[in-house]
Formats: structure tokens, C-alpha cells, sequence
């Protein structure tokens, strides 16, 4: 679940160069460059922290002889009044660092809170919960990792991972049928094949095409009883649209493999973390 520094450091540095710009002029203005200071990161909510490894890669760049030392490790479930990292160093690096660093593990946090949610709701059934593609532009890597953290699982990372013929495909590419012939034809052998479908009768065109993965797209729960019992194990069936903590344990108990929540990624939450300097 440890991410590598070559998949988050140009990011890092892309975050630096948008909030330093020309120089933190307040930070050089104001604190001689001599001082130093010793802080922790305050965790002021309970949840799941994510993204401290991201944090020290902020301090890092700006001045490798900051000291980060992580409390935690990503993934720990936290409450309010937990510190959960330590660092010390110039005052100036600490100041110039801080909003980056807890932009990012204050999003992911956020992020990785709002899965263990939905996972812990949807306990004791076997359905799985799952991230999309609605991430954050340039964050996805790191989104999905927070997703990993709260327990979650991954879908496709890119367009590249995976064959998923939606309501837009079949309107393009003549229907179920045609689609799922076409793309078994040409897809290389690892790719599994999933169709998006929104009433009972794509249910069955799909089972008969050969699909993988069923996505049932926005259907009620007793539509998903019924196609779950038509899919009878010869797919995997993936709840989809919508899906909220008031109705996860619902969809769950219709005996669903899979449930994606665009929400984990597009709507989470930041959690409270702080930066506060100590004597």
C-alpha cells in the first residue's frame, strides 16, 4: 500500500511552485533566517490519517535538514487531540511548508475517512467498496492511495485498465451485443469486459454477450435483487450511482459483489489537522 517517492514528488513540487511563486515574503520579511522551531500536526476530528509520507516530502523539498518524524502510519484511525507527527527545523522551512503539507494530508485524510465509513457500514456482507475516475486532476495517484488507506479498494486507474462500455459507448457502438462482440474480439486477453446497464433487459443482453462485469447504474433495490438473481454468478454485479451512507447497507444486502462510490474521491471532506508551532 506504500507509495514510491517517483509517484507523488513531481506533484509535490508542482503544489510548492503554485503556493511559493516568487517567495514567501511574509515568512522572509518577518522571521530572522537564524530561528528555528519545533512543531507537531494536530489531528482536531476523528477519522483516518492519510498522506504523511506526502508531508514530508513538502519539508523535504524546501529543506532536506527539517526533521519529519511520523507518529503514525497511514491508515490508523485517529480522534480529536492526537498528534500525529513531529517536526523541527528553520522556522522559515516550517512556515514556507506548512499550507502544502496539510492541503494534502488534510485532503487525502479526508478522503480516506469518508472510505472507512462506507466500509465499515456495509460490514458483514461481501460486497466491496470501490473508488471511480472522479478524482482530482493530477491527484489520482494519490486519491486512490487514500482510498486504499480507508480500507477501500481501487477501480480502474485510466482509461488503459480496462474495457467498461457505458450508456455513451452502446449508444455509439450499436448496443450490448455489438459492443461486447467487438470488444472480446479485439481486447488484449487480461482486460475483463463490463457493461453498464440501467434496466433488467440490458441485464440479460449482457449475460448473453459473455460480459464480466454488470454495472447496475442507478437502479433500485429491488431491481438489484432481481438482477443479481438473473446474473447468478456468471458475473460480478456492481451497484453504481448515487450511493450515499444512508444507502450503502441497503444496496449491500442485495447481494452485490461491488458497490463504486464516485463520493469517496469527488466529495470528501477534509479532515481537521493543524500545524501548531511549540515552545
Amino acid at each position: 500500500m506504500k507509495l514510491l517517492p517517483i509517484q507523488y514528488e513531481e506533484t509535490v513540487r508542482a503544489a510548492l511552485v503554485e503556493d511559493i511563486g516568487a517567495g514567501d515574503v511574509t515568512t522572509l520579511l518577518s522571521v530572522p533566517a537564524q530561528n528555528t522551531a519545533s512543531g507537531v500536526f494536530l489531528v482536531k476530528a476523528e477519522g483516518v490519517i492519510c498522506g504523511l509520507e506526502i508531508a514530508a516530502c513538502v519539508f523535504r523539498l524546501i529543506d532536506p535538514a527539517v526533521e519529519f518524524t511520523p507518529l503514525v502510519t497511514d491508515g490508523t484511525r485517529v480522534k480529536y487531540g492526537d498528534i500525529v507527527a513531529r517536526l523541527s527545523g528553520s522556522a522559515q522551512s516550517l512556515l514556507t511548508g506548512e499550507r502544502v503539507a496539510l492541503n494534502f494530508s488534510q485532503r487525502l485524510s479526508g478522503t480516506a475517512s469518508l472510505t472507512q465509513k462506507f466500509v465499515d457500514i456495509v460490514a458483514g456482507t461481501k460486497a466491496r467498496i470501490v473508488d471511480t475516475r472522479k478524482t482530482t486532476p493530477g491527484l489520482r495517484t494519490l486519491e486512490k492511495y487514500a482510498v486504499r488507506c480507508g480500507g477501500g479498494h481501487n477501480h480502474r486507474y485510466g482509461l488503459g485498465d480496462g474495457v467498461l462500455i457505458k450508456d455513451n459507448h452502446l449508444a455509439a457502438g450499436g448496443g450490448v451485443t455489438a459492443c461486447v462482440a467487438r470488444a472480446r474480439e479485439h481486447a488484449p486477453h487480461p482486460l475483463r469486459i463490463e457493461v453498464e446497464c440501467k434496466s433488467l433487459a440490458q441485464v440479460d443482453e449482457a449475460i448473453a454477450a459473455g460480459a464480466d462485469i454488470l454495472l447496475l447504474d442507478n437502479m433500485s433495490n429491488e431491481m438489484l435483487r432481481e438482477a443479481v438473481a438473473k446474473i447468478a454468478g456468471r458475473a460480478l454485479a456492481e451497484a453504481s450511482g448515487g450511493v450515499s451512507l444512508a444507502t450503502v447497507r441497503g444496496i449491500a444486502e442485495m447481494g452485490v459483489d461491488i458497490i463504486s462510490v464516485g463520493a469517496l474521491t469527488h466529495s470528501a471532506a477534509a479532515l481537521d489537522i493543524s500545524l501548531d508551532f511549540t515552545e
